[in-house]
């Protein structure tokens, strides 16, 4: 899935598969909440800002290019996770949405929260045995101020 024609290492989370889900499960409830004739204001704004949080959250920790940071940041997203599967879970009770939307949602959700804490396992795993590697080991691109399609 290509979501920008610009790549550079600082963009590397976009090739993870839990960044790109979290994406489509923000695009979901969006499109879903839409539909909703009766959600109100802030409500739609929390459900659609706890979605967003996961991917902006793995992403964030991802550029911080420390370990410690990373698996901050990755556990504030885990956090969002519970956030917007709570709120998914009262716009079912309330009957805003069908049980058909609801298991949509709660598929894709679980799989984006599987994926995050495989993610914070294998990362925690790295710290215990000191084998992450901080070191940038792609070239630096030339910086170009005047011709932005360089950079």
């Amino acid at each position: 899935m290509e979501f920008t024609k610009r790549y550079n290492l600082n963009r590397g989370y976009m090739k993870l598969e839990v960044w790109q889900d979290s994406i489509q499960l923000f695009k979901l409830i969006n499109k879903i909440a839409i539909e909703i004739p009766k959600l109100d204001f802030k409500l739609k704004a929390q459900i659609l800002d706890a979605a967003q949080s996961i991917s902006s959250n793995i992403a964030e920790g991802y550029c911080r290019k420390s370990l410690n940071e990373y698996l901050y940041f990755l556990n504030v997203a885990l956090g969002s996770c519970g956030e917007f599967l709570t709120r998914t879970i009262g716009l079912k009770v309330s009957d805003l949405i069908s049980q058909e939307k609801f298991e949509e949602i709660d598929t894709l959700h679980y799989a984006v929260e599987n994926k995050l804490l495989s993610l914070v396992k294998a990362l925690e795993l790295k710290r215990k045995e000191g084998s992450w590697d901080q070191q940038i080991h792609e070239p630096a691109l030339p910086y170009n101020p005047f011709n932005k399609d360089e950079i």
